[in-house]
């Protein structure tokens, strides 16, 4: 678990650095051909210039569904187990927790396949069944971080996909 958000924040943390970096139009390029043209930056060849692509200067793009399939098919069974017995008795606080636990676990296997968009909906319901499950209050924060680090947005509560289907021998 620890490992996973090492991880995550690892690879944020590369992803920030590897930022285009403007080329100074007085710097001289040695062996380049001679052009009427004056130096551009390497961010003007980014599609934020490009015409017909209307993105404004800190507008995020929308969240996508990514990641890699991964069986899902017993921690489903889990969370429906767990939902059928909250159903039955809906004040009881052993039946939430169990649900919440089968969401995270469920959270986590998403997480782990990289289907940020699918794990956030489930890390979201884990919170909702256990209000102290303060691993799933980190991981919402740090998928969210994610989405803010790539500037997307992240899907709205309610609005995040299921998994990805699975199919067998991949």
């Amino acid at each position: 678990m620890k490992s996973t958000a090492i991880l995550l924040f690892a690879l944020a943390a590369a992803g920030c650095s590897n930022a285009p970096q403007p080329v100074s139009p007085n710097t001289t390029v040695v062996n380049a051909p001679a052009t009427n043209e004056r130096p551009q930056t390497t961010i003007a060849h980014s599609t934020e210039n490009q015409p017909g692509v209307p993105v404004k200067s800190g507008d995020k793009t929308k969240w996508t569904q990514g990641g890699e399939p991964v069986d899902t098919k017993e921690l489903d069974e889990t969370v429906a187990t767990a939902n059928k017995a909250l159903t039955a008795k809906p004040a009881d606080a052993a039946a939430k927790k169990a649900l919440s636990v089968a969401y995270y676990k469920r959270a986590v296997a998403l997480t782990d396949a990289r289907q940020y968009a699918s794990a956030l909906g489930d890390y979201r319901k884990a919170l909702k069944y256990d209000a102290e499950n303060t691993e799933a209050k980190d991981w919402i924060d740090k998928i969210i971080m994610i989405y803010d680090s790539m500037n997307k947005d992240y899907p709205k509560e309610g609005e995040e996909p299921p998994p990805l289907p699975f199919t067998k021998g991949k």
